[in-house]
């Protein structure tokens, strides 16, 4: 089942690449008393989530957090190394780039995506949500292409 509008999320572990290495984090406990946008992609450095979806977020931020918001973060079932040279890549410092390298989160908000016929194994949906105090306010989800999920219409959102 689909995470819904005026849901909790869950307390999932995600992970980052902090100083000293790899530093997992607790999404809810990080969601608490704050406006969070999370946005997924099915993969990083694939072509529409490199040159659509991210770099939209980062040409945004700014304006994004204008409105409010405390953090962006990005999430893909990638490793902690992928998504660090993936946002290293992309100048992507205003965001949060953290791996669900197992996929926990993606299958906790029933959004998983079956990309086993493109050799990509279980990943994430095309997604983005506007979280208030660790509870869904906003959740888009994208069948195809980038729309719902797009940073312009998440800052529409706010």
């Amino acid at each position: 089942m689909t995470i819904q509008t005026g849901e909790q999320i869950p307390a999932i572990d995600l992970t980052v690449m902090g100083e000293q290495g790899p530093e997992k984090f607790n999404l809810l406990q990080r969601c608490q008393g704050k406006k969070v946008v999370l946005f997924a992609v099915p993969g990083a450095f694939t072509p529409g989530c490199s040159k659509t979806h991210l770099p939209g977020f980062v040409r945004l931020a700014e304006e994004i957090k204008a409105k409010g918001v405390d953090e962006i973060i990005c999430t893909s079932v990638n490793d902690v190394f992928v998504m660090a040279a993936w946002g290293e890549a992309h100048q992507a410092n205003a965001i949060t780039m953290a791996a669900d390298g197992n996929g926990e989160l993606a299958a906790a908000l029933g959004l998983s995506l079956d990309a086993s016929g493109n050799g990509m194994g279980t990943r994430s949906k095309r997604y983005a949500m506007i979280i208030d105090n660790a509870n869904v306010g906003y959740i888009g989800v994208d069948q195809k292409g980038i729309d719902v999920s797009s940073a312009e219409t998440v800052l529409a959102q706010l």
